[in-house]
């Protein structure tokens, strides 16, 4: 509506006003149609015209005794009248406005509900008052399977030590923030060059390679041949069971690779790999050949193609890093698994990712409850490494296993170094430590008088060359070298062979020195406490058979072991064989020079093995050139 209709329209209101005002209330009804009535029907038609319809009933000009309620329904239409007529008025103005103003109420809203989505699921529960466990929300569990809240928080504290963060999985991140970026750029640029090198010759076949979380595929692996597969076996006790299956192709790439190992023929199980490139069992005897011909990367290599098979054939339900799946290695199916992983904690120590092999070996424990290979006597060394000594010392007091784990050497040893670095940071860094736990002289003196044998094999292996050992070593208490139980002094050697090279510290070996020296001084005081600690050494590995014999020394050590020619020749070689070699090397004796001929007519992948062999000579152009040379002289001669 206009102004000026806005101003036409209040003017006759006000002029209605002005009439009622000065007209007499005396007149009858039934002179309602005279000469002074009719001015008031004529003031008030316009105004009728302006307001609905449906209220027009309501006025009635020609009855005189619902004045007083014609004046008040007019001032009411009019308040009616000029609301409306103000918001038609800026309505065009307010438009865009409202649009802001939603625009900025949505924006708040999204907002705050962002805000609230980005709030840990643990805040909001407690927001709610909801005394719920946000662990079990992660693992499905079956109605039938509904146990009350304290077994399940039982059943969930193995899982939740063992939970694997996927993001320190990956070698190469933990190598730039090692290295920096550019170091490693320029490494990985290199070995690109040098991977094309070995590829010159061949086809190259780009394709996209599966995302997997243990390794990273290398752009000349072959494409996942899918021979491999994972069943579902059941649930119980919070655990979900699994187990690798064959398929028809794996199963006789197997039997050719029984075939061929049964007579150490190395060149048939390169062949196996030719057709079936993701053979678990070819894979993991080449790296092991690889290792000890000494040729580490290629060793790593064929060790990750193996994870990246084992990880391409993962059962939808397998939520491995969440601590709660089985692999039992009594199937044969998954022995390929525990053998790479293993394999692989060690290539990532040797590379010095140690946060990331920590990570795998908290995988690979998670696997077995058995620990059929050793991890609990790895995870220790792995821990100090990678500078957790926090969850180190949760570990140790959580992980359930038969006898306490401080009784183990590798845990009362690390134990306390762990807690000698907590003690060293500032008490604002350090997390859960309670004033009321044993500090670190405490618990080293205590892991000394349990295990005083390995204080001497510590000073030998480290070595420690200075004056005051041989002082210490010479108390009768360090003197026995033995303690006579097969499984204990089996796990000394472990510890000792893994763990010396943290005692080359310089303050560690001050504090094993003082500590050392604190324990003979309580020993001349109280020789009880020395029969105390053998007691109870006795009841914790009472049993006369060595229980962990199938936990090799050199698993555990950290130097790179090769085997000399006569060893590898056992990987190539036909046993059937050796007497007809014998016979060939009396008649060609070592200073004769082998014929060059002898590739001819050989498989090319089967000459490319046996010439990385050091004692294999095929000769050389002086070689030819002297043979060639030698036939000349003959046929001159002739």
């Amino acid at each position: 509506m206009s102004a000026r209709l806005l101003k036409k329209v209040l003017k006759e209101q006000e002029e209605l006003r002005q009439h009622y005002s000065q007209s007499s209330t005396a007149e009858d009804g039934h002179d309602s149609g005279s000469g002074p009535s009719s001015p008031t029907a004529s003031s008030i038609n316009p105004f009728d015209l302006l307001i609905d319809d449906e209220d027009d009933s309501q006025i009635d000009p020609h009855q005189d005794n619902d004045q007083e309620a014609v004046e008040e329904v007019s001032v009411d239409r009019h308040k009616q009248f000029v609301c409306n007529g103000a918001k038609s008025a800026i309505s065009t103005s307010n438009k865009k406005l409202k649009k802001k103003k939603k625009k900025k109420e949505r924006e708040s809203s999204s907002s705050t509900t962002d805000k609230i989505l980005d709030k840990p699921l643990d805040v909001i529960l407690k927001s709610l008052s909801l005394d719920i466990n946000p662990s079990a929300l992660r693992s499905p569990q079956g109605p039938d399977k509904a146990k009350n809240g304290t077994e399940e928080s039982v059943k969930q504290c193995m899982p939740s030590l063992l939970e694997v963060e996927p993001k320190y999985l990956n070698a190469g991140n933990e190598l730039r923030r090692i290295f920096g970026a550019k170091v490693v750029k320029s490494f990985e640029k290199n070995n690109q060059a040098s991977s094309s090198r070995q590829l010159r010759g061949g086809r190259r076949v780009n394709h996209l390679s599966r995302k997997t979380y243990l390794v990273s595929p290398s752009d000349h692996w072959p494409r996942w041949d899918g021979s491999l597969s994972m069943e579902y076996l059941e649930s119980r006790n919070g655990y979900h069971y699994f187990r690798y299956v064959h398929l028809p192709s794996y199963v006789e790439a197997q039997k050719a690779f029984e075939a061929a190992r049964s007579i150490h023929d190395l060149n048939g199980i390169a062949s196996i790999l030719l057709y079936h490139p993701y053979h678990l069992d070819s894979l993991i005897t080449m790296a092991e050949y690889f290792k000890f011909a000494g040729d580490h990367e290629m060793s790593s290599d064929a060790v990750a193609k193996s994870l990246y098979a084992l990880e391409c054939a993962w059962h939808p339900m397998f939520t491995v890093f969440q601590g709660n799946c089985q692999l039992k290695i009594r199937h044969e199916t998954n022995k390929p698994m525990f053998t790479s992983l293993f394999t692989h904690v060690k290539n990532l120590d040797r590379r010095g990712c140690h946060r990331s092999a920590l990570e795998v070996c908290k995988l690979l424990l998670s696997l077995d409850s058995d620990d059929p290979m050793g991890a609990l006597f790895f995870i220790d060394y792995l821990s100090l490494r990678a500078e957790e000594y926090t969850w180190l010392e949760r570990f140790c007091e959580s992980y359930k296993n038969d006898t306490s784990l401080w009784l183990f050497p590798n845990f009362s040893f690390s134990l306390s170094i762990c807690r000698f670095f907590l003690e060293g940071k500032e008490p604002s860094k350090v997390d859960n430590v309670d004033a009321t736990r044993a500090n670190s002289t405490d618990l080293l003196k205590q892991a000394l008088l349990l295990h005083p044998f390995v204080l001497k094999r510590l000073v030998e292996k480290v070595p420690l060359k200075e004056q005051f050992w041989v002082q210490i070593l010479e108390h009768s208490f360090f003197l026995p070298a033995q303690t006579g139980i097969p499984s204990l002094d089996h796990l000394i050697n472990l510890y000792v062979e893994r763990n010396y090279i943290i005692w080359r510290i310089p303050y560690l070996q001050k504090f094993l020195r003082e500590t050392a020296q604190l324990v003979i001084e309580a020993l001349k005081t109280d020789q009880n406490d020395a029969k105390d600690w053998t007691c109870v050494r006795k009841e914790a590995f009472s049993s006369e058979k060595n229980e962990y014999a199938h936990l090799l020394v050199s698993d555990f050590s950290d130097s790179l072991s090769s085997a000399p020619p006569e060893a590898l020749q056992d990987f190539v070689v036909d046993p059937r064989m050796r007497d007809v070699q014998n016979i060939i090397q009396h008649a060609n004796p070592p200073d004769h020079r082998q014929p060059t001929h002898e590739i001819e007519n050989r498989s090319a992948l089967a000459v490319l093995f046996e010439s990385m062999l050091p004692w294999v000579n095929y000769g050389d152009e002086r070689d030819v050139g002297v043979d060639e040379g030698n036939q000349f002289d003959e046929h001159d001669e002739h």
